[in-house]
């Protein structure tokens, strides 16, 4: 076990070394026995030399102090952070991955590192412990899942078979690993023997978002196609499809989705600007618009019939389900990469590439909190289970902890 070094680099004032001089008794009496000097503190006569102000300030930088909320980071990836995860039971344990190739699980409290996990060939784009926390996978652009058990902090199998990695589900009842990929392919594999139990085959496109059901029986996956499909897991077929040949559902590829509690209702995000309601009957239900650039992120409240879509135009909207009215919107300065509810509660926090975490109460609109820390876009976030902590993943090669 190493650990890293806990220096936020926002902690400290950025300034460049200036040269100290020294003025000696002489040059005192001659600058006090000038008389001839005008109110500039130039001679009479003389004229002020051109970008005096640019030689006089050479070399010399301005202090900036860099705004810093975060309780503590993690430094060790030298490049963007692309994917965050909270471990289920044990809140205090992170893993991430990023364009560095290598995933982490660190400690939240202290910033250090628990383990290095084997480098991948590409950007680690996918981290995911497993539902009862046994497990973590970590998914490449190198196509490769590396699957490790945690307590042991030993890999336990290396699966193969797709291309660039997209995202990465477990089973809510059982070790059973699922990915989506950029060939348009989905897999599935059984832990921690690996052994390859399915391959699903019906997107033309990536495949850039999915899930199993809360009740594992159904896979849902949305891809650059714009086709959202219903799978049986055991047998991979399809059970219902939506697809862009429908004029009521999306025209553009699928970025996002998320399914209600009771696997009733699926929300789908797309590059068209719209989100969808569908149920998983096969109906579509109706249609949330009112961005002017692609919707990011999605997430449904699970205690008020509530939606939230996050734009690139850097909206946070908030939707009632029933009437599938919009009921407020709210704004970041830039692009919305994520969103998450949090557990039996109104309020939902958003990551965004103006560098801020926002938490925000559904009910009234408030921004509730705002966290600064970033000095690049946070592209994912995790949530602690009371909703008190926040860990996000950064373009600027960082990871940080924020707390309510």
């Amino acid at each position: 076990m190493s650990s890293n070094d806990n220096s936020h680099p926002a902690d400290h004032a950025y300034e460049e070394d200036v040269e100290e001089t020294y003025v000696d008794e002489g040059e005192i009496a001659d600058v006090v026995a000038d008389d001839h000097m005008d109110e500039d503190g130039m001679d009479d006569g003389q004229s002020e030399p051109e970008h005096m102000d640019e030689e006089a300030s050479e070399g010399v930088k301005e202090e900036v102090f860099l705004e810093d909320d975060s309780v503590q980071g993690f430094f060790t990836h030298k490049e963007p952070v692309f994917a965050i995860d909270l471990h289920p039971t044990q809140q205090d344990m992170a893993v991430s991955g990023g364009g560095d190739d290598k995933a982490y699980i660190w400690n939240l409290k202290t910033g250090e590192q628990i383990s290095e996990l084997e480098k991948h060939d590409d950007s680690v784009c996918a981290v995911k412990f497993s539902n009862d926390g046994s497990f973590v996978a970590t998914g490449g652009m190198d196509g490769k899942i590396n699957v490790y058990n945690v307590e042991k902090q030993k890999k336990v199998a290396a699966l193969e078979g797709p291309d660039e990695i997209q995202w990465l589900s477990w089973h809510p009842r059982g070790n059973v690993l699922l990915t989506g990929a950029n060939d348009a392919s989905l897999w599935m594999w059984s832990l921690p023997g690996g052994d390859f139990m399915n391959v699903f085959n019906g997107h033309s496109a990536p495949v850039t978002c999915g899930q199993f059901t809360h009740n594992g029986r159904n896979i849902v996956s949305g891809a650059e196609d714009g086709a959202l499909i219903i799978w049986d897991p055991k047998t991979a077929d399809i059970v219902h499809q939506f697809t862009s040949a429908d004029a009521r559902f999306h025209q553009e590829g699928i970025t996002s989705l998320v399914i209600s509690n009771d696997d009733q209702v699926i929300l789908t995000g797309s590059m068209d600007g719209t989100a969808k309601l569908v149920h998983m009957n096969g109906n579509i239900l109706g249609s949330l618009e009112n961005a002017s650039e692609s919707v990011e992120t999605v997430g449904l409240c699970d205690v008020l019939p509530l939606a939230a879509t996050g734009s690139v135009d850097g909206s946070l909207s908030i939707w009632d389900v029933n009437t599938q009215r919009l009921r407020t919107t709210l704004k970041h300065d830039d692009s919305v990469n994520r969103l998450k509810w949090h557990q039996d509660s109104p309020l939902l926090t958003s990551v965004s590439m103006d560098c801020t975490v926002r938490t925000w109460d559904s009910r009234t609109g408030e921004c509730v909190r705002v966290w600064k820390g970033h000095q690049e876009g946070i592209m994912d976030l995790a949530l602690s289970i009371d909703g008190k902590t926040v860990v996000t993943a950064s373009d600027d090669g960082c990871c940080l902890v924020f707390a309510q």
